[in-house]
């Protein structure tokens, strides 16, 4: 059946779901029909709890993940991620510990994710969406705190191209979200810890982005794009960075 006529509900896994934009999304696509599966780092009804700072975990979601839904995933969405400051005069280990913490969440569990997907997709020879959620910082680039998270969603963003590219032939298809500030709890704290409203001056917008915003343009990726978008990078920033 082609692409554009397949109504049927899809099973999803979202990673990161218990607040903000993973919730928003998990939210959208849960009331439009289809069979969700959130996560966090706690479990709660509908969430899978998974610390994936533990190199196991990614795997261990995917297995519990897969079970939940009777066996067949048709939509990956990677959201879950930290932004925690690292200065860059922290001592050496301190530093350290921070960047392979983000890099472990943020982009490491991401791939071994991305991976189970596309092999379970191979093995069903079903088409699958893999959307990931990245960051403006990935081509703008972060705080001077904040070089591991740029870095990490940089990856985000060459591994999902990556993906696209490898494996488009399989109707396995890749997309990656790039928000600038969102109105989370970690865009809060940031802003506030920034000045607040100064930063925003930055944005011609005049405003950050809402949840709801993004969870619209995961909800498309997921769902709705066309195969030819396989690979797309979409920007979700007020024009405060266009490439």
């Amino acid at each position: 059946m082609p692409w554009h006529m397949e109504n049927s509900p899809r099973n999803i896994l979202v990673t990161g779901s218990s607040r903000g934009i993973g919730q928003a999304i998990k939210s959208v696509l849960h009331n439009a029909g289809h069979n969700v599966i959130g996560h966090g780092t706690r479990a709660a009804a509908g969430q899978i709890g998974k610390d994936l700072s533990d190199y196991r975990s990614a795997s261990e979601l995917w297995d519990v993940a897969l079970e939940a839904l009777n066996g067949r995933i048709d939509v990956i969405i990677n959201n879950a991620g930290i932004f925690e400051e690292n200065p860059v005069d922290s001592g050496d280990a301190e530093w350290l510990a921070a960047w392979d913490e983000t890099m472990s969440i943020n982009l490491t569990s991401c791939a071994q994710l991305c991976r189970h997907a596309v092999l379970h997709f191979q093995e069903k020879n079903q088409e699958g969406r893999i959307v990931n959620i990245a960051s403006r910082a990935a081509y703008r680039g972060d705080s001077p705190a904040h070089w591991h998270y740029a870095a990490s969603k940089g990856g985000m963003v060459a591994m999902t191209k990556t993906i696209a590219r490898a494996y488009a032939g399989d109707a396995i298809y890749a997309f990656a979200i790039c928000p600038g500030f969102t109105m989370t709890g970690m865009a809060d704290d940031y802003l506030e810890s920034r000045g607040g409203r100064k930063l925003l001056a930055d944005i011609p917008l005049g405003r950050v982005a809402q949840p709801a915003e993004i969870a619209e343009m995961a909800k498309f990726c997921a769902i709705d794009a066309p195969p030819s978008m396989t690979g797309a990078v979409l920007d979700a920033n007020g024009a405060s960075y266009v490439r």
